[in-house]
């Protein structure tokens, strides 16, 4: 389990060119890539992988994306995705991520991901998940603003 002095959750990407758009920018549709990535890797880290949570009946199923682009990256960047859970709540989570290029802000997200049995319904949040959760929770509006 992380130290919680450790959050948020960092995640190291480095833009390729293929990920490019016709100006030679990030395109826009792979940021949201890269912060599911982000997502991604906090759950593995947390130990409530993807197929973890399939195994236990639970899936994390997104709601509500909101993306704020700030400025462009380019190939070879290398780039922090911040991730941090802002709020638990009854069946749904709520997350805050953002982009960085050393301490350049290039966007934000926030996401809002229901809690869903493999069968597709809402279900309660399970308390062991919400404890393994916990040391990535922030006060406020945290990364996501």
């Amino acid at each position: 389990m992380p130290d919680a002095s450790t959050a948020p959750h960092r995640h190291p990407v480095k833009v390729r060119f293929y990920e490019l758009d016709p100006y030679g920018h990030l395109n826009h549709s792979v940021y949201v890539q890269l912060f599911e990535t982000g997502r991604i890797e906090l759950l593995d880290e947390a130990g409530l992988g993807l197929h973890d949570l399939e195994a236990k009946g639970f899936r994390f199923v997104v709601t509500r994306i909101t993306t704020k682009f700030l400025t462009s990256a380019v190939a070879g960047d290398n780039l922090v995705i911040e991730t941090e859970v802002l709020e638990l709540r009854r069946a749904s989570s709520r997350w805050g991520q953002r982009l960085l290029r050393g301490t350049v802000v290039l966007a934000t997200q926030e996401v809002v991901a229901a809690v869903t049995g493999t069968n597709g319904k809402p279900t309660r949040f399970p308390a062991d998940m919400a404890a393994l959760l916990a040391p990535y929770m922030v006060a406020g509006d945290g990364v996501g603003a």
